[in-house]
């Protein structure tokens, strides 16, 4: 896989995977709260493998409905405690990386997240950086063009639009 690559690039060499539905489904959370002036932070964390930033996200979990996993991935990965939204409020795709270099297109579904708690004593503490930042950063730092979609939705609901 080609990381230099737009992120489209990389998703075109799966094509036909994507067109058969043949794809990984995920569930992520994008953790909000309020920054004291008026406007919304988002929190995001890097991957372990490439530390590209992403947010909390994972495979489903037997037994946890899809927003129920989203927030228990949300604790594992960034200690995150709050309400959970049942309804996602969209979807993006990327290329999962699995062992030996494989990748596989991968479907996330993203519920919001309204924080309430950040704990220091979570399963994946000291292996991603975590980041509380604006929402327009937040869209420069991740790679896949829907996940930015969800920030600048999320900046509609901030404005009141």
């Amino acid at each position: 896989m080609n990381k230099s690559q737009p992120h489209l690039a990389r998703l075109a060499a799966h094509t036909e995977a994507l067109m058969a539905g043949n794809m990984a489904e995920q569930v992520g959370a994008i953790c909000y709260r309020p920054d004291g002036a008026g406007h919304i932070e988002v929190l995001l964390i890097t991957t372990r493998e490439t530390q590209r930033w992403t947010i909390p996200k994972g495979w489903p979990i037997k037994g946890l409905k899809a927003h129920e996993a989203a927030e228990r991935e949300a604790w594992e990965e960034a200690g995150i405690k709050g309400k959970v939204k049942k309804k996602p409020i969209g979807y993006f795709t990327y290329l999962k990386v699995l062992e030996a270099g494989k990748s596989v297109p991968s479907l996330v579904q993203v519920h919001l997240l309204a924080v309430e708690s950040q704990g220091d004593n979570f399963p994946e503490h000291g292996q991603r950086t975590t980041e509380w930042m604006p929402l327009p950063e937040a869209a420069r730092r991740v790679r896949e063009p829907e996940l930015k979609g969800l920030f600048t939705r999320l900046r509609d609901l901030e404005s009141g639009d």
